[in-house]
């Protein structure tokens, strides 16, 4: 950790705007980065970057750590991160990938009211036949688990048989009113929806729907080989878990803490497609999805989606519920995670932001009360209480830096 952290600091002055013509001030801006800083000097970050927009103008495009050089117990020349080097979005990839499906929507290829078992009649084993689409969007497929123990990485390359086992297995709940996160099982579902309706593979339509009409550099499923020297590690930082931190961990998302931060940097991780977990991206490309969305559907002039689209992408599937995933209050859109008042995953006074957590504290988001758009990407995984704080305080600048706009 130097003690000027400017030298692990890279920020992209050209893309950046004055903070006057996003209605912003250099005081609030420095508040966030300050805050940003509090937090890489836990420890439990290795690598973070940071892109925010405001009235459509970027703001802040930065990065605070590095790439390689300061893993816990690595020594050697560190080499700082670069604000446009890619990072992996965990779930916060659901957010993407239920894109796909709505671009079908768009091209009337299917509505969100339809079943499931209309386009893959095998679901509608064990009386899964009435989930809708919008369920499952909304994690209320009664699949929240892989039913097997301890899968191998070896098992993100059968997706044939990873749909297979979702399709036969027993629902949790057989009425479809509980909310229950699927942190990866749904994205199979929704993964092979858009194969069988698209007749497209999930990279080439997300590079020809997503990817490609928003100029992303990175977004795709995994990375490609060419460009995995840019990828920092993910890392295991702070304290190990202990329980009941490890058996919450394991029963959101199916695997220990550890083995979930190993898992994701195998090769095997970096080279399948896993829609709900594996997208990597620059936190610019996560930012201009965001944007787009906050757009009503376009950026830059190009339109990627119909404003009514997104409306419906976005609006709450219903009243808040208790996730019996992850065992707290939580409201879905069909496929995102939304806001609250008076505060919630995207800050204080977030009630119509509407996003995704990834892996504990990969945050991608708009907000449409403040007109902002946020990418904040990172490498260390930690349950750690200070992570939590110092993130908290992290969304609390950005909220006070950017006041929500006159509707």
């Amino acid at each position: 950790m130097p003690r000027d952290l400017r030298a692990v600091t890279r920020i992209d002055h050209a893309a950046e705007c004055a903070p006057g013509d996003a209605g912003m001030s250099e005081a609030g801006v420095a508040a966030i980065w300050s805050a940003m800083e509090r937090l890489y000097r836990t420890g439990l970050q290795p690598a973070m970057t940071l892109v925010l927009r405001r009235h459509g103008r970027i703001v802040m495009k930065r990065a605070i750590g590095c790439a390689s050089g300061n893993l816990p117990g690595q020594r050697g020349v560190q080499l700082p991160l670069h604000p446009d080097d890619p990072l992996c979005l965990f779930s916060a990839s659901k957010a993407i990938s239920a894109l796909l499906v709505h671009k079908l929507v768009d091209l009337g290829q299917l509505s969100l009211e339809d079943r499931v078992a209309d386009y893959i009649p095998e679901f509608a084993a064990h009386g899964k036949g009435p989930v809708s689409v919008r369920q499952l969007l909304a994690h209320r497929a009664g699949i929240p688990a892989l039913p097997v123990r301890n899968p191998p990485p070896e098992i993100l390359r059968d997706w044939d048989g990873i749909v297979r086992m979702l399709c036969e297995a027993p629902p949790f709940d057989p009425n479809f009113g509980k909310q229950a996160y699927h942190a990866l099982t749904c994205g199979y579902i929704v993964g092979e929806l858009v194969r069988r309706v698209s007749g497209l593979e999930l990279r080439e339509a997300l590079r020809q729907w997503i990817a490609e009409p928003l100029g992303c550099r990175y977004l795709g499923y995994g990375l490609a080989a060419e460009h995995r020297a840019n990828l920092p590690r993910n890392a295991l930082t702070g304290p190990r878990p202990v329980w009941p931190l490890t058996t919450y961990v394991r029963h959101a998302v199916g695997v220990a803490f550890d083995q979930a931060v190993d898992l994701s940097n195998h090769e095997v991780f970096l080279s399948e497609v896993v829609p709900a977990g594996n997208i990597h991206a620059s936190a610019d490309d996560a930012c201009r999805v965001f944007q787009m969305l906050l757009n009503g559907g376009e950026l830059d002039g190009v339109r990627v989606l119909r404003e009514e689209t997104v409306a419906d992408a976005v609006r709450p599937l219903g009243p808040i519920q208790y996730d019996r995933t992850l065992l707290l209050p939580l409201r879905f859109s069909a496929g995102f995670m939304l806001g609250e008042n008076p505060f919630g995953l995207y800050g204080p006074k977030c009630a119509q932001a509407f996003g995704h957590l990834g892996f504990v504290s990969v945050l991608c988001w708009a907000d449409p009360q403040r007109d902002i758009s946020v990418a904040l990407l990172n490498t260390g995984k930690s349950m750690a209480p200070s992570g939590v704080l110092r993130l908290a305080q992290v969304l609390g600048a950005i909220a006070k830096a950017c006041p929500q706009v006159a509707a």
